[in-house]
């Protein structure tokens, strides 16, 4: 079996595959050498790759070299099964490019737009070439909120909720439709733009504020809250079978 690890700054998420297919899948608030000891011992992993932002990992990966075959730690030079444009690769999220390497596996042949929306939103493309051309970087839901607050004097601090009126009736309601609609129609806007040029685009929507857009966007969309995990798998399978 394959361990994917994807460790960002509040929480690690982690896949357990055989092959290709998602085994079971898993959040921790903390990650480290018990709650990795625990899931060694329950699955028999053979294989395991590693994206973090985190510069403290020296415990989990000790552990990991000792406990398992392959050992991929994820950085720019990783080699990855599609054709990386970027100009400067190594500045490019980790999570950018495993959601990148998913949507390309999930269709192949296809330009796929990848739009992952959590403290940030941003815009990934690939093209049915393999050919990942870039994208773009916005504030997502909780920034936009929290900076109408803290750069205003009179603005009230609003919580993010998922049903919303398109105008507000209230200076509560009227930050929240602003902030969230404001995204629904940027995304549209964004999948609208390259169909004039891709007219058989496929979006992904991902990340952990999927909830707050996906049934208010007039594009259709593929959601998949695991597209970073399942992109990880395949670098590391593309690596070990190299």
């Amino acid at each position: 079996m394959n361990l994917c690890i994807d460790q960002g700054n509040s929480s690690t998420k982690v896949g357990i595959f055989s092959q290709n297919k998602l085994i079971d899948s898993f959040i921790y608030e903390q990650f480290g050498k018990n709650e990795l000891s625990t899931l060694l011992t329950k699955f028999p992993i053979v294989h395991c790759i590693v994206s973090s932002v985190i510069s403290d990992n020296k415990e989990v990966i000790g552990e990991l070299t000792s406990k398992v075959q392959n050992l991929i730690e994820l950085t720019h030079t990783t080699p990855v099964p599609i054709k990386n444009r970027y100009l400067t690769p190594e500045s490019l999220g980790n999570d950018r490019l495993a959601a990148i390497v998913g949507a390309a596996y999930l269709k192949p042949d296809t330009d796929v737009l990848v739009i992952d929306a959590g403290t940030a939103i941003t815009y990934d493309f690939i093209d049915a070439g393999q050919n990942y051309l870039g994208g773009n970087i916005a504030p997502g839901l909780n920034l936009r909120l929290r900076s109408l607050h803290e750069f205003t004097q009179k603005l009230p601090r609003v919580v993010p909720k998922t049903e919303s009126r398109l105008l507000g009736n209230s200076t509560e309601s009227a930050i929240l439709s602003g902030a969230l609609y404001g995204i629904v129609f940027e995304i549209d806007g964004y999948i609208n733009a390259l169909k004039i040029k891709y007219p058989q685009l496929s979006t992904f929507l991902t990340g952990g504020s999927t909830f707050y857009f996906d049934t208010k966007l007039k594009s259709a969309i593929f959601a998949e809250r695991n597209l970073v995990l399942i992109g990880l798998n395949r670098i590391l399978l593309y690596n070990v079978q190299k």
